[in-house]
């Protein structure tokens, strides 16, 4: 089969590899689509460490059955349309585990990390971390739920029932995310990089009553914000503009140093607090969620071969909503 893999940090190319071949508890899948996340541009940089390289990237992998299995008791058949996410395996037997926790489970391991993931033609997934997707979206239409969406709904839960949210950093996962927020009646302020007018109009466009530079500051105070941007000097900022008792969830897996900033712009019972992967309620809960709220995805597809151009491009910022590798 056809791949891509990171070979180290600066180094990924096209490889012919053998098709995998699934073990007892593993489902072999051919995948469809596969959406481009800055996670990936984190293990290629090196900033995320891969721990034995060299591997196949990519976690929003929307693929159907080849092999069934078993998830959660149900049975996935051949010909099942389910999505794979980052979260692919954990023990199931230590404290964060047994405590409705595996988001943090120590030997957890990771789709496009850990395991080979879907900038790839076939691939292997645990049966118990696949999940069927809503039949409303396409393929590369719901490729960027299946990390956007999920990561993005467990942050913006995390920032409690904020009216006033603040999403920072206007990629893949805040254009969708706006529309849950819209969905559940909040009020979205949107946050890009100084001087990008095409993206906050876009941002407008799904919804957010306002939206401008990173630096500025809202016409009124936020009840919580989400930093998807993966700058740190975002953290003062985001503090400084929500309200006493307001929330801030750093979304990201990676973010630069965090300046030092006075303790008056967290005082005041101000909470700053990060996202760490997903669980699978996560899962079942957002895809659940998708199939009945009004929320479009505006993607950039690009096939195998264009994968390392995918990154360029996500790195550059030059496309509205999310990049998807289509199969």
């Amino acid at each position: 089969m056809r791949a891509i893999q990171i070979l180290a940090p600066g180094r990924i190319e096209q490889v012919e590899l053998a098709v995998p071949t699934p073990s007892p508890e593993q489902l072999l899948v051919r995948v469809h689509a596969c959406g481009v996340c800055r996670t990936d541009l984190h293990l290629l940089d090196g900033e995320v460490t891969i721990p034995r390289p060299p591997v196949v990237p990519g976690h929003q992998i929307v693929a159907t059955v080849v092999e069934s299995g078993d998830a959660d008791g149900a049975p996935l058949a051949a010909g099942t349309r389910v999505g794979v996410p980052w979260l692919g395996w954990t023990c199931g037997e230590c404290r964060y585990c047994r405590d409705g926790a595996e988001n943090l489970c120590d030997r957890a391991r990771f789709t496009g990390c850990d395991i080979d993931g879907g900038y790839a033609e076939f691939a292997v997934a645990d049966h118990r971390f696949c999940f069927p997707l809503p039949e409303r979206y396409g393929d590369l239409e719901v490729a960027p739920l299946l990390c956007a969406g999920l990561i993005g709904f467990r942050a913006l839960r995390l920032a409690g029932d904020a009216e006033r949210i603040g999403l920072y950093g206007f990629g893949s996962a805040a254009h969708i995310i706006a529309q849950v927020a819209r969905f559940e009646g909040r009020r979205v302020f949107a946050f890009t990089r100084e001087g990008d007018g095409a993206t906050q109009e876009f941002a407008r466009t799904l919804g957010a009553e306002w939206a401008g530079g990173s630096r500025e500051r809202p016409p009124e105070e936020l009840d919580g914000a989400v930093i998807f941007a993966a700058a740190g000097e975002l953290v003062p900022a985001a503090l400084q503009a929500v309200r006493k008792g307001g929330t801030v969830v750093c979304a990201g897996i990676h973010m630069s140093q965090i300046p030092p900033f006075p303790y008056e712009i967290l005082w005041g019972e101000r909470v700053l607090r990060s996202v760490a992967n997903l669980t699978r309620a996560d899962a079942r809960d957002f895809l659940a969620l998708a199939a009945r709220a009004p929320i479009a995805t505006t993607v950039r597809a690009y096939r195998l071969a264009q994968a390392p151009q995918a990154l360029a491009d996500l790195r550059a910022g030059r496309f509205e909503g999310a990049a998807v590798i289509e199969l």
